[in-house]
């Protein structure tokens, strides 16, 4: 369905087009279903407004006697019977879409036709992948609350909105407007990603099945009849809008936000002003850019005209209003079909099934490829080859599949098994009690050995420049190299021996090979690929011994003595350095003149010992940089904000973590005040 153009086919006569509307109608209605009312969509929003934009184009040309029941009159779903109906005194209407800067414009001129105006000014705001609410205040006290349902009427859900920590009973009053008798506010309740990631690991853990994402478990979590089961389920709100405002009066869209800040209700930190439609477009290509790094989903911005005698005098078709417009981004989820199940083997000998899948666009990248983990993931979510799945890809994230379109199972599709043989070398395949990975039990097996020497290459490793997963594999495969060792012995002559190794490209590497015979310490620990030990730990080992010989030399109590080293990481640190196999390499290592260099003990700053969470855009430094400065002084760096935190660091823009920050009283400092704790210069951007 979703390969189908968006116009109808100018050779479709008029029996096929209105079965094809027929068809698209059933189909809507499904997933509408599966997304409003059960949480579980088996779509992707990008496929299902393909079908909605598909079904909207062929009424527009067949126009026929069910228009006025077809779903593209109507928003959301009906609501549930288990919950009390709630009527709302005005509609809550969907919004049209747009997808990039071309329809973005096409709107603003559509907007300056009809108003007969030369410019038009906008509240541009993220568009939060959540539940929308509708909240009943009188004389400035909560009253009701529920959910859009189909416009009209929602569902009855505010024992359970009162769960929420951010929502206020009570609104405040503030000198600029009086509070109302009766005011409707509209709003999105969501769950941030890491509250989300870590309710998914209890309910596995409590052998319940886990959410699809924080959208369904926003939605599933606000929709319970118990209300004790919300309350425990980390849900927030931000607030957008009104509906009827009773005898409050507004100018702007702009004024209603303000005074919403104002009434006490949470209110998203990124809305602006937006001048006119380029100022919109550049708010959307901002948002898009720092979209990976807010701590909640989005799937967009929306734009809405900010004069409300403007808004008023552009109305609204059936199911939206003119005067404003939701841009979307980029698909991160899509839908597909699962060709085959492989097997790949890891660097630490760990077994990884890897989906091959009909190549499809997810978020601006063709994706074939998505990792399952394992097979315990692959069983409990059902996977099959030959099933049609929907996947997901954030920011940079490996694309994993988040669910079957079971609907779609033909009884054709193949269960998968791992193999009791590692696939490369043909070694006995393990698995210890109490863990999920299958591992080859073979230190030799060639797929290790690739990976391996890949890692100690890599970046965040010895960042051997012009080393890459290709080249380290042709060298391996030509037999130059067995091991990471091997590379220091390298010639001009053996490099110009392997295929499209141009002279110039040979001493580029050789150069690159030379420079990392001196590297930091704990960039060599890290190198090295001991299980379980990272970038993190690797500094902390590096600070804590000083020499790779008085790590190799230490025992169990002296490495669990460390903070943050437990009995498995130490486990782990004991077994590599026991290994005669490694012993080997690190000889090898010795003899070709490589010298870890001891860390330089952090100056005694105001940043020792404590921890800091940055929010918002820093002007002088990206957060790499910042973490490392931390980190180089004796601190350390946290992404969310805890009852441990020292400093909440606010840069440009914060998000939610500086509302946090003040609601426990967590000292919350500039980025001039970081600078100056770190001793620092203050650098202005250009």
């Amino acid at each position: 369905m979703a390969g189908r153009e968006d116009s109808p086919s100018k050779i479709m006569d008029k029996e096929a087009a209105h079965q094809r509307i027929s068809e698209l109608r059933k189909t809507i209605e499904y997933h509408s279903a599966r997304y409003y009312q059960q949480d579980a969509p088996e779509i992707s929003d990008a496929e299902y407004d393909r079908l909605m934009k598909e079904l909207q184009n062929l009424e527009a040309c067949y126009p026929d006697d069910e228009l006025a029941s077809s779903p593209t009159q109507r928003v959301g779903a009906a609501p549930l019977s288990k919950f009390a109906p709630f009527t709302h005194p005005q509609p809550m209407l969907s919004l049209a879409n747009a997808f990039g800067a071309g329809e973005i414009r096409d709107f603003d001129s559509r907007i300056r036709r009809l108003a007969k105006v030369e410019r038009v000014d906008y509240v541009a705001e993220p568009k939060l992948d959540g539940l929308a609410v509708n909240l009943i205040y009188e004389n400035g006290q909560f009253r009701r609350g529920a959910t859009r349902g189909d416009g009209a009427v929602g569902e009855d859900v505010s024992q359970n909105l009162k769960t929420i920590a951010s929502l206020p009973l009570k609104m405040k009053t503030c000198a600029s407007h009086t509070i109302p008798e009766f005011i409707e506010v509209r709003g999105e309740v969501y769950m941030e990603k890491e509250p989300f990631e870590k309710l998914n690991r209890r309910r596995v853990e409590e052998g319940e099945a886990p959410f699809a994402n924080p959208r369904n478990a926003a939605a599933g979590s606000l929709r319970q009849l118990d209300p004790k089961i919300t309350a425990r389920r980390p849900l927030n709100i931000f607030l957008y809008g009104v509906g009827s405002a009773g005898n409050a009066a507004f100018g702007s869209h702009w004024e209603i936000i303000q005074t919403l800040a104002a009434w006490g209700f949470p209110v998203n930190p990124l809305i602006r002003q937006a001048s006119d439609i380029d100022a919109c477009i550049a708010y959307f290509e901002h948002i898009a850019s720092i979209r990976s790094s807010l701590p909640y989903d989005i799937d967009g911005v929306v734009l809405k005209v900010n004069r409300l005698e403007l808004q008023a005098l552009l109305g609204s078709v059936s199911r939206s209003p003119r005067w404003a417009l939701a841009c979307k981004f980029p698909a991160e989820q899509a839908a597909t079909v699962i060709q085959d199940i492989i097997v790949q083997v890891g660097r630490t000998g760990t077994l990884t099934p890897v989906a091959v899948m009909e190549p499809v666009n997810v978020g601006g990248v063709l994706v074939s490829r998505a990792t399952l983990h394992n097979e315990d993931e692959i069983l409990k979510k059902d996977i099959r080859v030959g099933d049609a799945v929907l996947i997901q890809r954030a920011g940079d994230v490996i694309p994993e599949v988040v669910s079957v379109i079971l609907s779609k199972r033909t009884g054709r599709e193949k269960e998968f098994r791992m193999p009791r043989a590692c696939p490369e070398c043909g070694s006995e395949i393990v698995r210890q009690a109490g863990e999920a990975a299958h591992r080859c039990v073979n230190l030799s097996c060639p797929a290790q050995l690739k990976e391996h020497i890949r890692h100690f290459a890599s970046r965040g490793a010895m960042d051997i420049e012009g080393l890459g997963e290709k080249l380290s594999a042709q060298l391996f495969d030509a037999k130059l190299i067995n091991d990471p060792a091997d590379l220091y012995f390298l010639t001009k002559e053996q490099l110009l021996g392997l295929d499209r190794q141009a002279e110039k490209s040979a001493e580029n590497l050789l150069d690159a090979i030379e420079r990392s015979r001196t590297p930091a310490l704990d960039k060599f620990i890290f190198a090295l690929g001991i299980r379980h030990v990272g970038e993190r730990t690797a500094k902390l080992l590096a600070h804590h011994f000083g020499s790779l010989e008085a790590l190799m030399s230490a025992g169990r109590e002296e490495l669990t003595a460390i903070h943050e080293i437990g009995p498995e990481i130490a486990q782990s640190i004991l077994e590599f350095f026991a290994e005669a196999k490694n012993r080997i390499v690190l000889e090898k290592f010795q003899r070709a003149g490589l010298s870890p260099q001891a860390p330089v003990p952090p100056a005694q700053t105001g940043l020792q010992g404590k921890s800091f969470v940055f929010t918002g855009s820093l002007e002088s430094m990206g957060r790499n940089e910042a973490k490392a400065v931390v980190e180089s002084l004796g601190g350390v760096v946290h992404s969310s904000v805890t009852g441990k935190t020292s400093y909440v660091v606010a840069g440009r823009e914060p998000g939610s973590k500086l509302e946090k920050a003040r609601k426990q009283n967590i000292p919350v400092i500039s980025e001039e005040e970081f600078l100056t704790m770190a001793g620092r210069p203050i650098r202005r951007p250009a």
